[in-house]
């Protein structure tokens, strides 16, 4: 199983960004946790983090040919973008949607999630954990669907 770390806008800024919101984890010690819990279960990780929602969308396109599922935190494109949305709807690829903080608890623009209703679940307000949440649901969510298949 290969699973998609996505991460978009001002996530390269973790650690030092809004800390008592974000937290003081960077993305890169958050994806080194998820590439160790990865492989205790078994399962590969590629991340990719870009500012630009371009890239984000080239890379769901060309990246689903090789990987299962998706783990994605788009920040604020979470809550802007149909064109994220139908790219991750259009691979056909499952994801889940994370989130440090709480969005719901936050300001009013950050209460829609343009996402949710097209992900497997959706986890906000662990932290960095909430990566790590989220990345356990998915798998077990995609080896039970492979069970259920008989594979």
């Amino acid at each position: 199983m290969r699973i998609g770390v996505i991460s978009g806008p001002n996530l390269n800024l973790l650690g030092s960004r809004e800390p008592e919101i974000y937290g003081s984890d960077t993305l890169e010690q958050i994806v080194q946790r998820l590439c160790d819990v990865a492989k205790d279960a078994g399962v590969e990780l590629e991340a990719f983090q870009s500012n630009a929602e371009g890239a984000l969308i080239d890379y769901i396109q060309e990246s689903a040919a090789r990987v299962d599922a998706f783990l994605v935190n788009a920040g604020g494109l979470t809550h802007t973008s149909v064109a994220l949305r139908d790219a991750l709807v259009g691979v056909g690829r499952p994801f889940v949607e994370v989130h440090l903080s709480n969005p719901a608890a936050r300001e009013p623009f950050r209460h829609v999630s343009l996402l949710a209703d097209r992900a497997l679940g959706v986890v906000v307000g662990f932290g960095a954990e909430s990566y790590v949440l989220g990345l356990r649901g998915l798998v077990a969510r995609l080896d039970a669907s492979d069970r259920l298949r008989g594979s």
